[in-house]
């Protein structure tokens, strides 16, 4: 009995043993997951096996079916018909046992298991199962082991991820120490001669030339181990073509060109995957190879008998200035080369592009340029004095004739027309705080309440004065005691007035929103149980859709303005904004402030109001005048300031 035991374990011990295997597996997700299916089928028994993933908010997609060549069957077509279900139910539950043939006998029939696979991805992922012949009872049992084997993929993700880390970490160091021995020199061609000789020792290669764009051609600067070269040479004539074939197409090429495959790229599905999309931890490959024209590339490669050829465009910002060309007679470049590689271009080129500018005395040459081109219209003589008086005329020219918009500059304040002040209907004490400023609220919402213990005390009392003076009453009037009933009365009346007023406190304990609009002031969170006396102000809740501009204009520039309608306004919060107004009203009064004495300006806003404006924000308001000459522009405050100052 136990040799059949034994021999009954030996399938179960061995898929345990692949699942270690599978959990630390150096290949990629799609050598990962049909083994792991496979293991799947050994230790539950099923018969098929489907594995589905959703994003959050799409539908399941079928990605691997396994066995992917099994017959088709009425419990097959079954099973898969309510996959969409089941994936749903057992993505939220975590497991799922569903019968596929309720009139079968309770000792065998078909079942659908279905279980939630652990991804550290967001997508949800759900392995279902078809087992066939089996008790409730086993197929309970054999849910339980398709649980127990769910979390295997999240293990090997993170293997994998500490895998890439790792690798990523020596390639940065790499191309650290690249950057670093680069960033030493401080002259161009010592820096790209560093640069290139850096290329070719941590890359393995023959030799790599750097190329740097020049008039729209590029020039050869560069070569590893060679501090001399002659550019007239057809090897480095035909080097510079097959550089600027790099540049023009401002991307990588290699020759021979490669497959997806030698790459590391992903191949094409295969028949046991859905064509809908990737499997579950599967990423692109870095460095995949591109469809770039290599012409130039192969012609330079067979006139010089180089088996494998790599260039890359240094970029400046957004714009290709120079290339670099790798040569190498062992091996083609990886993916990986090719990454690293790329990432020591766009470390380098910042520093390449700063010294080569400095090492040509771009300015001087700029001067030079521009004087021989003058010199050729102006003449040889007094060129410089030429051109400055051409420039002020050109100058005086614009200042004159040029009109361009004048707008009147001032400050502004945004507004409410409806401001509520909040304040306390009596004394007491705060008992819960349920907003804070910068709130929404809606009309008649609670925002403070107080407490109402003694006041609920007090009404207590009042009820029970007001019982017994009418009880007083009613005896008084029972023995005709005329004076005692009017006393009792009155006393009773007292009563019911005091209850009242203590009933009108209890009303308005809530203190609350008269109407939609946010909350601009008083923070009592660290007020709680603090007193307050009546009509001690509380809170301030304000309207925003009522919003209006109230603009502060110096009385130097208020007519300007007079029958003027449109301007615009930055907030000083968001500068970068533009919101255009429309003057309503001007103050005929100034009002006088610390610096000048301004009129208030009411501007109505033509844009709808933003969901972060409040009231009392302010910044810079521009109101459109007219047309007028730059020379106006410039001097009517200078101007201004002397007729005050020189008038008599």
């Amino acid at each position: 009995m136990s040799e059949e035991a034994a021999k009954g374990d030996s399938p179960i011990e061995l898929a345990l043993a692949e699942l270690s295997r599978l959990q630390q597996l150096p290949g990629g997700p799609k050598e990962f997951w049909p083994r792991y299916l496979a293991v799947a089928l050994e230790l539950t028994g099923a018969d098929k096996a489907v594995l589905l993933v959703r994003k959050p908010g799409q539908v399941w997609r079928r990605l691997i079916e396994w066995p992917s060549g099994s017959a088709p069957s009425k419990m097959i077509t079954v099973f898969l018909s309510q996959l969409d279900t089941v994936a749903s139910q057992a993505s939220g539950s975590g497991g799922l046992l569903l019968p596929l043939d309720p009139k079968s006998a309770a000792t065998s029939g078909a079942y659908l298991l279905a279980t939630k696979v652990n991804l550290q991805q967001q997508d949800e992922c759900v392995l279902a199962m078809l087992v066939c012949e089996m008790s409730e009872a086993v197929a309970r049992e054999r849910l339980l082991r398709l649980r127990l084997i769910a979390a295997t993929p999240e293990t090997y993700q993170g293997f994998q991820g500490g895998r890439q880390s790792k690798a990523d970490v020596e390639k940065f160091a790499s191309v650290l120490d690249l950057a670093a021995s680069v960033t030493a020199e401080k002259r161009f061609l010592a820096t790209a001669m560093a640069f290139c000789n850096g290329m070719a020792t941590r890359f393995t290669c023959d030799k790599v030339s750097l190329g740097w764009l020049e008039g729209g051609f590029i020039r050869l600067k560069a070569m590893s181990h060679t501090e001399k070269f002659d550019r007239q040479m057809a090897a480095a004539q035909g080097l510079e073509t097959a550089m600027e074939e790099t540049l023009d197409q401002d991307d990588e090429i290699l020759w021979p060109a490669v497959d997806a495959e030698s790459l590391g790229e992903r191949p094409p599905t295969t028949s046991s995957t859905s064509s809908a999309g990737e499997l579950p931890g599967q990423t692109d490959a870095d460095g995949a190879a591109t469809s770039a024209i290599n012409r130039d590339h192969a012609r330079y490669a067979l006139d010089q008998k180089i088996p494998f050829l790599c260039s890359l465009p240094v970029r400046s910002g957004d714009h290709p200035v120079a290339v670099v060309l790798c040569e190498r007679q062992g091996s083609a470049f990886s993916s990986s080369e090719l990454q690293q590689m790329r990432l020591g271009c766009d470390l380098v080129a910042a520093r390449l592009t700063d010294l080569r500018h400095q090492d040509l005395w771009f300015g001087a040459r700029c001067a030079a340029t521009l004087r021989e081109k003058t010199s050729r219209l102006l003449g040889p003589e007094h060129t410089w004095a030429k051109v400055a008086a051409l420039g002020i005329s050109a100058l005086l020219i614009l200042l004159f004739f040029l009109r361009v918009p004048y707008r009147v500059e001032g400050s502004f304040t945004l507004r409410s027309d409806e401001l509520s002040y909040l304040t306390a209907p009596y004394e007491g004490f705060i008992d819960e705080v349920l907003v804070r400023p910068g709130d929404h609220v809606s009309s008649n919402a609670p925002l403070v309440r107080l407490k109402k213990n003694e006041l609920e005390l007090e009404e207590s009392f009042a009820m029970a004065d007001l019982n017994r003076y009418q009880r007083e009453a009613e005896k008084a009037r029972a023995m005709r005691a005329l004076a005692e009933m009017r006393i009792a009365e009155a006393m009773a009346e007292e009563a019911t007035a005091r209850l009242g007023t203590v009933r009108y406190r209890l009303a308005h304990a809530t203190i609350r929103s008269p109407f939609a609009g946010v909350v601009v002031e008083g923070d009592l969170r660290e007020h709680l149980g603090a007193p307050v006396k009546t009509a001690e102000v509380m809170l301030k809740v304000a309207r925003i859709d009522t919003l209006y501009v109230e603009a502060e204009i110096n009385e130097r520039d208020i007519h300007e303005i007079l029958g003027r309608t449109s301007g615009e306004i930055a907030f000083v919060s968001q500068p970068k904004l533009k919101f255009p107004v429309r003057i309503q009203t001007v103050e005929q009064a100034a009002m006088p402030k610390t610096e000048a004495n301004v009129f208030l300006v009411r501007c109505q806003l033509e844009h709808a109001i933003e969901s972060w404006w409040r009231p009392g924000m302010s910044g810079v308001c521009k109101l459109n005048v007219e047309k007028r000459s730059l020379l106006w522009i410039l001097t009517h405050r200078t101007i201004d300031f002397l007729r005050l100052k020189l008038w008599w």
